[in-house]
């Protein structure tokens, strides 16, 4: 299938576009994630969404992203990483304060679906879920 890379980092971005130029179902869209209506019109809507940004907002940008671009009933997987997010707190709390946010936002993390990447990496989670938004009131 298709693959919308989007990236903000300019040497980054560059090795993106190097790498789509070789796999051609990588469409790289060299923007901010922050900002999904800035690049929305060059995408549709998608069944998935995989986050690894790194930002002590990166709740926040999937859900963004997710209002934006994701089907209902679509799947997310973020990649936390608890020492971008807060490095006073473990980093259990921090991936537990982070899946309230997502759950704020209607995106569902599967509570089975949530894994640390120890000893890969250190305090990092996958969390795995899917996007319910809420039905549309008709006035």
């Amino acid at each position: 299938g298709v693959v919308y890379a989007v990236e903000f980092s300019h040497r980054a971005g560059r090795d993106l576009v190097n790498v789509a130029k070789k796999r051609t179902n990588i469409i790289p869209v060299l923007e901010d994630a922050r900002h999904p209506l800035k690049y929305r019109m060059l995408i549709g809507m998608v069944d998935v969404i995989f986050a690894d940004v790194a930002q002590p907002d990166q709740s926040r940008i999937v859900a963004l992203n997710a209002h934006t671009f994701l089907r209902n009933g679509g799947h997310f997987l973020i990649s936390i990483k608890a020492n971008c997010i807060d490095s006073t707190a473990s980093a259990e709390a921090v991936f537990a304060s982070e899946v309230r946010k997502l759950q704020q936002e209607n995106l569902k993390p599967q509570e089975q679906e949530q894994l640390t990447l120890e000893p890969y990496e250190r305090d990092h989670a996958v969390v795995v879920g899917v996007y319910r938004p809420l039905p549309k009131s008709s006035s």
